[in-house]
């Protein structure tokens, strides 16, 4: 049940607790209940908003991954998080120790923004060209809630 109200609200983060409660065979109080239970436990993290970035004139998104030179590693990761463009930061296995997406208005933005990473870290940029698979929640089958 609990996953049947993650999904429903991951498809509608507006909907009315009796709309998601009519859809799972629950009242609307129920879901609620069930809803600020899954907060509690830190099962929903948070709520938020999806946004197009292309209404922002963002038109361009780029993928970074990042190598910092020796004993550079915390100046480069304070430098990502400076940097608003970078829309998220993964820390990773193999040569390169972080994976950045960056959100760009052109690809001439690049050197600008990358600049202060340079003196510090190799970085190796590909644009990305589409995106066949939006950011989605993953199977919610293998855990119970």
């Amino acid at each position: 049940m609990d996953r049947q109200i993650i999904v429903a609200f991951d498809l509608n983060g507006r909907a009315s607790f009796t709309e998601v409660g009519n859809q799972v065979g629950l009242s609307g109080p129920a879901v609620g209940e069930r809803l600020r239970r899954l907060q509690d436990s830190s099962v929903i993290e948070g709520f938020g908003v999806r946004v197009d970035p292309r209404t922002f004139g963002y038109t361009m998104e780029a993928i970074v991954r990042i190598k910092p030179r020796s004993r550079q590693m915390h100046i480069v990761e304070q430098l990502i998080l400076n940097e608003p463009r970078f829309t998220a930061c993964d820390r990773v296995t193999g040569e390169d120790c972080f994976v950045a997406p960056l959100a760009l208005v052109s690809v001439a933005e690049l050197d600008d923004i990358l600049m202060p990473l340079h003196e510090r870290a190799e970085t190796h940029t590909s644009i990305v060209k589409s995106s066949i698979l939006p950011t989605r929640m993953p199977d919610l089958s293998p855990r119970d809630l």
